[in-house]
């Protein structure tokens, strides 16, 4: 393999799969839902569904989930792994939330009873920056690596509707040296973040549970076919971070000119209100006669 790493990384389509999406793995999923959904909800077993909803009209159909499960309560849970943010993110969620929801109905007489809908997202992203945990970063408090939403009464702050929940997982924001974890919640963010960076596992991951993930993720068991698998997943990750990279830096340096924009224009419009001439306006702001009389002309206005 090409790669240097000794486990697999998570946040590729085939690494989520192997340790996630598979019969054999099923109790790694388990364990993963079961120390980040809320306190009330346990789970015992699960069940694969399909992943591809085909939908009643081609507005909706073949909507895709990563991982689609059932539990033995009939609770339906979508899992699914973001690798870079996405343009209404939260609108795509709540649409797909929907699906779990209207298969539940039934032909005949029936009554509405629904059974609750969980949806997990894994983000290797903050979704924007208006999210609370954006806004907790910028006030310098300690941003919330989970978030859980349901719908709720705004004039009351009650819960309107308890079984539908969104758990949201914002990788990036954990940062928890090993020293330091202390749930498994913990242990999962932390192995999420950092799986494809270890050599060897480390000492505070030694739970069973741990031992399945660790021999699972070792890319040197993998047959030649995997490996070509993992490798074309993995490419296609690094294309995406370095995408994502790109156009950050991009809008970082669209931004700081810009801001250059505005502060000279400033100037030119104090100069102009103190009586400077428009050539001598253009000769320190470097700005065109027709864009320092364009600002004069707002002034007069």
């Amino acid at each position: 393999m090409s790669t240097q790493e000794k486990y697999l990384n998570p946040f590729t389509d085939f690494g989520f799969k192997k340790l996630f999406g598979t019969e054999v793995n099923k109790d790694l999923l388990i364990h993963f839902l079961n120390s980040v959904l809320p306190d009330n909800v346990t789970i015992s077993t699960l069940t694969y569904l399909k992943n591809e909803h085909v939908g009643h009209s081609a507005m909706d159909r073949k909507v895709i989930y990563d991982l689609y499960c059932e539990n033995e309560k009939g609770e339906k849970f979508i899992v699914e792994l973001q690798k870079a943010r996405q343009k209404y993110f939260k609108e795509r969620t709540i649409f797909y939330s929907t699906f779990p929801i209207q298969e539940q109905s039934k032909q005949g007489d029936w009554d509405f009873g629904l059974n609750a809908v969980y949806s997990v997202s894994i983000l290797n992203f903050l979704i924007d920056d208006n999210s609370y945990a954006a806004k907790q970063k910028k006030r310098g408090e300690k941003a919330s690596v989970k978030t859980i939403a349901k719908l709720m009464n705004i004039d009351t702050k009650e819960i309107f509707y308890d079984k539908l929940t969104y758990v949201q997982i914002h990788i990036p924001l954990f940062n928890k040296k090993e020293s330091e974890l202390e749930t498994f919640e913990d242990k999962w963010f932390y192995v999420i973040q950092n799986l494809q960076r270890f050599q060897n596992r480390p000492e505070a991951l030694q739970e069973r549970i741990f031992d399945k993930l660790f021999k699972t993720a070792e890319l040197a068991k993998f047959d030649k076919k995997q490996r070509m698998a993992y490798e074309d997943s993995l490419k296609y990750y690094r294309d995406i971070r370095n995408v994502e990279n790109t156009a950050e830096e991009r809008g970082k340096e669209e931004g700081k000119i810009e801001g250059k924009k505005e502060r000279t224009i400033e100037i030119a419009k104090q100069a102009l209100a103190e009586g400077a001439s428009v050539n001598f306006v253009c000769k320190i702001t470097k700005l065109s006669i027709q864009e320092v009389e364009n600002i004069a002309n707002s002034l007069k206005e």
